[in-house]
């Protein structure tokens, strides 16, 4: 049976061994590959996937170790081994991926990327993508870094008095900031920095209260777009440089015009259902703008269409984060400052949970869950779809989150909401379809069967999970 991929991908490369592969090419394909995401090479296929086998002059897997080692910066310590594969020979290098940059011995900085066509190739890293590829890392936060150009006079007092409003009404924000003179506050939340004994705007101090022409001027990467589809009409197309603080109150009233509402009886009040909920969208954005890349030029989007609502921000997810662990994962952003001032605003979820409250806004009115699936290396993409809201099921889940005294937890949430699609299910479908992990749904379970949300009937392997409250069904 064939164990070597038929095809290449960004994480796996074939190259044909059949003329003797060039030490110096094989160097740089490494080095592309460690600066990605890692992967294999195989030494001895071609590009169409057919096995012809590795010269002799590479049949040494040390040997080629140690090549690989003495030929990059800092040196990259790779695994080789010869596989045989239709009885002939073949050189697995399996690449690890770098926590830095890595180079050639002669200086060549490279990276991988996908063609067109979806084949890979390798193409120089240029230098202004290593600050974005050591944020992506966790190794640079490029929002607590002095903005070249910025002087103090390019933050705007109007903005400031803007932020200490927001501090003051909103629940989240630390009501202390408020009383620290200006200079201090800006201190506080690392607005500016201190370089050479003068203090100078950050990045995160012009996105947050810059001026701004000058914003445009200095980041023209830090741009925004609101748009507004009806069918193929476009009601509303609005690009902005504007200071986050300014921009996320204006989304919030433009959010407002697009997001009707359906009112329902619970108990002896009526209560609003929004087509898309308020701490979703927030969260939303409040992710798009602190976990974007500022390096990269594009524009964070919030498109509403007949199909629902996407929020996009230039920038993958960062290492360490993918679709399967968007719940689980420890949470660490590319913008730490950035982040960390929005949280004490009181803008950002504090715990840096903000994900939770988006799939929240979804399942506690039994709508479909949001969507990442879009997201690439280069741009994480939030879809909420457009549906109906499922009302006995949200009455049931406001019943007993008003019976408990608390709100459910997310785990909870998911698990009820897996059961009202699949009427019963097993513990092993549970944790395919969330991606969460066995012990603790295991755990929520317990917690579940004991709270009377569900009942568990059969043994073993063929024991089902179903609800044990009426309305759910």
């Amino acid at each position: 049976m064939r164990t070597i991929p038929k095809e290449e991908s960004l994480d796996i490369e074939f190259k044909s061994d059949l003329k003797c592969y060039p030490d110096h090419d094989l160097i740089e394909e490494i080095v592309g590959m460690t600066n990605t995401a890692g992967g294999c090479l195989f030494l001895g296929v071609e590009d169409d996937g057919t096995i012809t086998g590795v010269h002799k002059k590479h049949r040494d897997p040390i040997g080629v170790t140690a090549l690989i080692a003495n030929s990059t910066v800092p040196p990259i310590a790779v695994r080789a081994e010869i596989i045989t594969e239709e009885d002939k020979d073949v050189l697995k290098i399996e690449v690890p991926r770098s926590r830095g940059v890595v180079s050639t011995a002669s200086g060549k900085i490279l990276r991988r990327r996908n063609k067109l066509d979806g084949s890979p190739e390798v193409i120089p890293m240029y230098s202004y993508e290593i600050p974005s590829r050591l944020a992506e890392l966790g190794m640079l936060d490029y929002s607590a870094q002095p903005l070249a150009g910025a002087t103090l006079d390019d933050l705007d007092p109007n903005q400031r008095v803007r932020l200490r409003r927001i501090i003051q009404n909103r629940s989240g924000g630390e009501k202390t900031l408020l009383s620290l003179p200006d200079e201090e506050l800006d201190i506080a939340l690392r607005l500016v920095t201190n370089v050479a004994g003068n203090y100078v705007p950050t990045v995160t101090g012009m996105l947050l209260i810059g001026k701004e022409e000058r914003i445009a001027e200095l980041l023209p990467t830090a741009k925004a777009a609101f748009q507004v589809l009806e069918g193929t009409a476009v009601r509303v197309n609005e690009d902005s440089n504007k200071p986050l603080l300014e921009l996320f109150e204006s989304y919030e009233t433009y959010i407002k015009a697009w997001n009707p509402e359906r009112e329902t009886e619970y108990g002896l009040f009526r209560i609003p259902i929004p087509e898309f909920d308020w701490a979703a969208f927030r969260e939303g954005l409040v992710n798009a703008f602190c976990h974007r890349d500022y390096t990269m030029l594009g524009s964070v989007r919030v498109l509403i269409d007949d199909e629902g609502m996407t929020i996009s921000n230039p920038g993958g997810f960062i290492d360490g984060v993918n679709l399967k662990n968007l719940l689980t994962v420890e949470p660490h952003g590319r913008n730490p400052a950035l982040a960390d001032a929005m949280k004490r605003i009181g803008l950002a979820e504090k715990t840096g949970r903000g994900i939770d409250r988006i799939y929240e806004g979804s399942i506690i009115f039994g709508r479909p869950w949001p969507d990442y699936s879009e997201s690439t290396s280069r741009s994480v993409k939030l879809f909420i779809q457009r549906a109906k809201a499922d009302l006995p099921f949200a009455k049931f889940v406001a019943d007993e989150q008003n019976r408990q005294g608390k709100p459910l937890s997310i785990y909870v949430l998911m698990i009820l909401s897996v059961l009202n699609n699949e009427r019963r299910c097993t513990v092993e479908r549970i944790v395919e379809l969330t991606n969460l992990g066995e012990n603790k749904i295991r755990s929520a379970i317990e917690f579940m069967i004991e709270s009377g949300l569900i009942e568990a009937s059969g043994k073993g392997k063929k024991s089902y999970l179903h609800s044990g409250k009426k309305d759910l069904s």
